[in-house]
């Protein structure tokens, strides 16, 4: 009686345990929902979502706030910036901003950027733009877009960090007609120390496509360009950064794991 008194009482233990975690998993899912829905918020008064941004005329001014996620070096008053917010990307190019100001686009930094939307190549920009320090932080998680190279979907990711997954390095033709695993700028025409963009090609599922390591994004003292310096021809690679697009896909790389 006292065995089965037992296991009774415990049944009911068990069941209102089972009870209490379910109701916190609840709490805790709409916790999680409520903090995406806060993070998706609408815009300020004035300002455009991305759906509205994308909509927007070439030459039009346009009014975003996003998220600060790397930024090109700072030069004469101006600096390039990567944004993104939770439903997409922005590339606001030689931003006008002081030194000062400059140290304040930190990773995360929440930002008001007004300006004209243009195109140059395929690169969807933002030029001749101000902005205005805002409350708020958030970094985006890189979007592994490997399935979609190649793709009209690609397209719809742009500017956005992503990765890219157990892609195979292929040979560039240097100006010498030697096969290498990188150029130094996109003809072979640059150096070590000279400031020069690294071009390399990778390939996946029997198509190949180019890579950059933008100097001004990530020099020479950075992992990202000294790993490409590193490559050999059949390397196996993943890739993450900025799916800036010119004539096509050209993803400004800033990590590059040799695998």
């Amino acid at each position: 009686m006292k065995r089965f008194l037992a296991i009774s009482m415990a049944a009911v233990m068990l069941f209102g345990l089972c009870s209490c975690n379910k109701d916190k998993d609840t709490d805790e899912a709409a916790e999680s929902s409520a903090v995406s829905e806060e993070s998706a918020a609408d815009k300020s008064e004035g300002v455009m979502d991305h759906a509205e941004y994308v909509a927007a005329d070439l030459d039009s001014e346009v009014v975003i706030e996003a998220y600060v996620q790397d930024t090109q070096s700072w030069w004469n008053d101006q600096i390039t910036v990567y944004l993104q917010d939770q439903d997409g990307a922005y590339f606001a190019y030689n931003m006008a901003c002081s030194e000062e100001d400059a140290a304040l686009l930190v990773p995360g930094q929440l930002i008001k950027v007004t300006g004209y939307k243009s195109e140059w190549s395929g690169e969807v920009e933002i030029i001749d733009a101000t902005f205005e320090i805002e409350d708020g932080n958030w970094i985006a998680t890189p979007a592994d877009v490997t399935d979609l190279l190649g793709t009209a979907d690609l397209d719809a990711h742009q500017n956005e960090l992503v990765s890219f997954k157990d892609l195979t390095i292929e040979p560039s033709i240097d100006a010498d007609g030697n096969e290498v695993a990188f150029l130094y700028n996109w003809d072979g025409s640059g150096a070590e120390g000279t400031d020069s963009d690294l071009y390399f090609n990778a390939s996946v599922n029997g198509q190949t496509y180019t890579f950059v390591i933008e100097y001004y994004l990530r020099n020479e003292t950075s992992d990202a360009y000294q790993a490409v310096q590193g490559l050999n021809i059949g390397d196996t690679v993943d890739l993450e950064g900025f799916l800036y697009w010119y004539e096509g896909a050209q993803p400004h790389i800033t990590s590059v794991t040799v695998k």
